[in-house]
């Protein structure tokens, strides 16, 4: 199987658009075109797991945590990359994308809570910038249909699932030739008033370069005329945590108990009260003490998270809010799961194994 095909699968279950601005999601190693046959899913890529990944014969890494985050200055022999480059193992980070996606991280984390079906983000973070862009091109009424199908054909025109979408409206294109033009239709040295099409598609930004090429290569003009324009990244409300009622109104001992189960620990750090019944929870995956605010301000009664300062926890356990901490990664691990099985149904030719290597580095004993 291609790369390309797990690519556009990530993509489908964990769009990297709703990443955070600062993260460093996709494919960072590898070449979209090779084989692949084995997958190893992890939340961090270490030693060990890239040992493990070589004993399974594995070429795909997808590392929750992006190995490669700030910018690279060298790449040596003693380093994982450099030896992920050499093998040919192909190396993916969903991150924050995996976070903020229907089924992903922080849903996990409301599941394992036992948080209902009126879950939402406990902060909206909608991606800031455009993912997509209007083309608008001028052709000749004859040629509208081979421009717009080399278009379809590059990359633009598809809006969900919806392919070749394109709006066209009649009108005159007017052009004078100059000294040394060649115009497709009409004259040099006189005003032309020519049969014209408007044509407007939409593309997404990676795209833009193949389309204009196309558009180029099958349009008749000599110098075709075409507008290109951002668009505003409409809302979707998406964002980080989760925030809901309980299923039913649940004691912190037993939700406590429940949280253990459910993400296979035998040991959370527990600040504030851990008796008395609550209705309403909240959660976030990894480091989330920045959202503490969002869930105190939304009435949660409980605070599912990875790791939270010190100050944060009495700030909040003065509050009456009890705060769950299961150690960073041990907040993500549990996905990683649910992300195999989700691919493995998509891509039937392609084994996905989780690691049994990878594990938070913090112990408590």
């Amino acid at each position: 199987m291609k790369l390309s095909d797990l690519l556009q699968t990530l993509e489908d279950l964990a769009p990297t658009r709703h990443a955070e601005p600062w993260d460093n999601v996709g494919l960072l190693v590898g070449d979209p075109d090779q084989t692949i046959s084995k997958t190893l899913l992890t939340i961090d890529y270490t030693p060990a797991v890239a040992e493990e990944a070589r004993n399974n014969s594995c070429d795909c890494i997808i590392s929750y945590h992006p190995p490669i985050f700030e910018p690279l200055k060298r790449i040596l022999v003693n380093s994982l990359i450099f030896d992920a480059i050499r093998r040919g193992m192909a190396i993916y980070s969903p991150h924050t994308a995996l976070d903020v996606a229907d089924g992903g991280t922080n849903d996990m984390l409301a599941d394992a809570i036992g948080i209902g079906a009126d879950r939402q983000p406990l902060r909206i973070t909608d991606a800031k910038s455009a993912a997509n862009y209007k083309l608008v091109v001028f052709t000749p009424r004859d040629a509208a249909d081979k421009v717009a199908d080399a278009l379809f054909a590059a990359g633009a025109g598809r809006i969900g699932n919806y392919s070749s979408c394109s709006f066209r409206s009649p009108g005159t294109g007017t052009f004078f030739g100059e000294e040394g033009t060649n115009p497709a239709v009409g004259q040099p040295g006189q005003l032309e008033h020519a049969d014209e099409v408007r044509i407007e598609t939409i593309l997404p930004i990676k795209n833009l370069q193949p389309v204009i090429a196309a558009l180029k290569k099958h349009h008749p003009y000599e110098e075709p005329a075409f507008d290109l324009v951002q668009l505003a990244a409409p809302p979707e409300g998406r964002g980080q945590g989760r925030i809901g009622n309980l299923a039913s109104p649940t004691d912190r001992s037993a939700l406590i108990g429940r949280i253990k189960q459910q993400l296979n620990l035998s040991h959370l750090l527990v600040s504030g009260p851990t008796t008395g019944s609550i209705s309403r929870a909240a959660c976030c995956a990894g480091s989330c003490g920045d959202l503490l605010n969002d869930a105190i301000a939304q009435k949660a009664e409980v605070y599912l998270t990875g790791e939270l300062r010190h100050h944060d926890a009495l700030r909040a356990s003065q509050m009456g809010l009890t705060v769950v901490a299961t150690l960073h990664s041990n907040s993500e691990r549990a996905v990683l799961k649910r992300l195999a099985q989700r691919l493995q149904k998509r891509l039937a030719n392609l084994e996905f194994f989780v690691s049994q290597s990878d594990r938070d580095p913090f112990q408590i004993r």
